[in-house]
């Protein structure tokens, strides 16, 4: 091994015994958490609402503390955004994660605090290649760079004295100086705000450095990767980056890319993928076992108390939730949390499934909601027909029933979303209309229209227009007829579209 790899490698291997401890202890970690979180945050507005100073058990919490969707909590963010102390956490918070998927705005601000920043987020960073070492002990991914690309920093819109950018891009910009030595590109680079400007500067500098180990999104990694290969004239990045290790993936399902990238970036047995579960409100989960892919351990030292909520409780506002020692395995739950953030019995959207008790593993089984994350997008049904209306006003439209999937990027082609509509009354103009659509998306959803810029990474959706009655003969195929059963708006998979499209093309052969 080389002398920078020893050191880091000796350095991270002394953190394994830490997350051996909270697997072996799962409950007991959980528990000291709530407690630590409950009583930061006692004298906080929100502390003060709630009673927090009576609170000593979890039950109490439960019975004391609705659980709260973003917008529930957007008035108490909105005054901290403005600059407010105290609020929802006592300590000052300089940044806020922006990402899209709530119904109030096109964008979300998540508080990142000080220790939202350490002890979560950077931790789980350090996490990552800790586990890396134990599943793989002889690996030199230290002696080359890593690179991720990031997202960008802008002024807070309500406080000019705070920043917000994407929570890739706030971690880079708080990277301490070793952190930074050791990743590619340049932080100038990282950052920018053009994204094709970013791309090409990212594929000129990062393919004439030794890059081990990628972090990012796969659907902007193919981009940068096939721009790279094309300047090169290479066969495969191994050609350019013959020690590349690792790569680190999130954000979007893995494995509709996953051939893509075995056989045509990295066709090699000495490259690892590992998956994590970072999100905007803290990092949940990461990939312990290599042989388990989707399955993550869930990370219980992080300043975050789980809950874990039955479906069928969805919509209540103190629901029955369940404790790690309460869960059963294989059954879906909606994630609940409360962070070193100020987030509050907080309903992410996410639903997890748990495939293994002590240690706590689960898989990110959907959503509370139906939607389209294929590119990181999150496109959220809202957005939809947000779109749908407008394009019908525009048109003259009326549509009766619609629904939409993801095309995955291939070999050299560009990922798209692919609509079904099915009008009542047809547009005046149909090409106004999917245009409309597209840009009533781009203008409601900030993750989808950084994806649609210059069609790097999403081009124009793919629209069918179908027979009046499709739906209802697709729907009666399914023995889902009834005013109970409901067309699915959205889906990350495309079981829906390519059944419809089949069976209209069986109805017009």
């Amino acid at each position: 091994m080389g002398m920078v790899n020893d050191m880091v490698v000796w350095f991270l291997k002394r953190r394994l015994q830490r997350i051996e401890g909270f697997m072996a202890n799962p409950v007991e970690t959980q528990q000291h958490t709530f407690s630590e979180l409950i009583e930061t945050a006692r004298y906080t507005e929100w502390g003060l609402r709630y009673n927090y100073s009576q609170i000593r058990t979890v039950q109490e919490f439960r019975e004391q503390v609705p659980v709260s969707t973003y917008e529930d909590l957007y008035p108490y963010i909105e005054r901290v955004l403005k600059g407010e102390p105290n609020v929802l956490w006592p300590t000052p918070v300089e940044w806020f994660s922006k990402s899209s998927g709530t119904t109030n705005a096109r964008s979300k601000y998540v508080p990142v605090t000080p220790e939202s920043l350490e002890d979560c987020h950077y931790m789980g960073g350090k996490d990552m290649m800790t586990l890396l070492i134990a599943n793989r002990p002889d690996t030199q991914v230290f002696e080359g760079k890593g690179l991720s690309i990031g997202g960008t920093i802008h002024e807070n819109p309500f406080n000019p004295t705070t920043q917000v950018g994407d929570v890739s891009a706030v971690i880079m910009q708080n990277l301490p100086a070793w952190g930074e030595f050791m990743r590619t590109p340049p932080l100038e680079v990282a950052l920018m705000d053009n994204w094709e400007e970013k791309l090409a500067r990212m594929a000129e500098i990062c393919s004439e450095e030794n890059v081990t180990s990628i972090l990012g999104v796969p659907t902007w990694t193919i981009v940068l990767l096939d721009r790279i290969m094309e300047q090169k004239g290479a066969k495969s990045m191994l050609d350019i980056w013959p020690d590349f290790g690792v790569f680190v993936h999130g954000a979007v399902a893995f494995h509709p890319y996953r051939e893509l990238f075995t056989k045509k970036y990295f066709p090699s047995g000495q490259v690892t993928y590992l998956e994590t579960y970072n999100a905007s409100e803290g990092f949940i989960g990461l990939q312990d076992d290599l042989t388990k892919p989707g399955e993550m351990l869930l990370m219980l030292d992080y300043g975050i108390f789980y809950e874990f909520m039955p479906l069928e409780e969805l919509g209540n506002p103190y629901p029955h939730t369940l404790t790690l020692d309460e869960v059963e395995l294989d059954k879906n739950y909606a994630l609940i949390m409360s962070t070193n953030a100020g987030l509050w019995r907080y309903l992410i959207g996410d639903t997890v499934k748990f495939t293994s008790k002590y240690p706590f593993r689960i898989k990110i089984s959907g959503r509370t909601k139906h939607f389209i994350n294929a590119f990181g997008e999150e496109l959220i049904v809202e957005n939809a027909e947000a779109a749908i209306t407008e394009a019908s006003e525009q048109t003259g439209a009326l549509v009766s029933d619609f629904t939409a999937a993801p095309v995955y990027m291939g070999d050299g082609t560009r990922g798209r979303h692919e609509w079904i509509i099915e009008f009542s009354k047809e547009p005046a103009d149909r090409e106004t209309f999917f245009a409309t659509l597209d840009s009533t998306l781009r203008r409601v959803n900030s993750d989808y229209d950084a994806k649609r810029f210059q069609d790097i990474a999403l081009l124009q959706p793919l629209v069918h227009c179908v027979p009046p009655g499709t739906f209802y003969s697709w729907m009666g195929r399914r023995q889902k007829l009834g005013g109970q059963n409901k067309v699915p708006r959205l889906s990350n998979e495309r079981t829906y579209v390519e059944s419809i499209l089949e069976m209209v093309s069986q109805e017009t052969e």
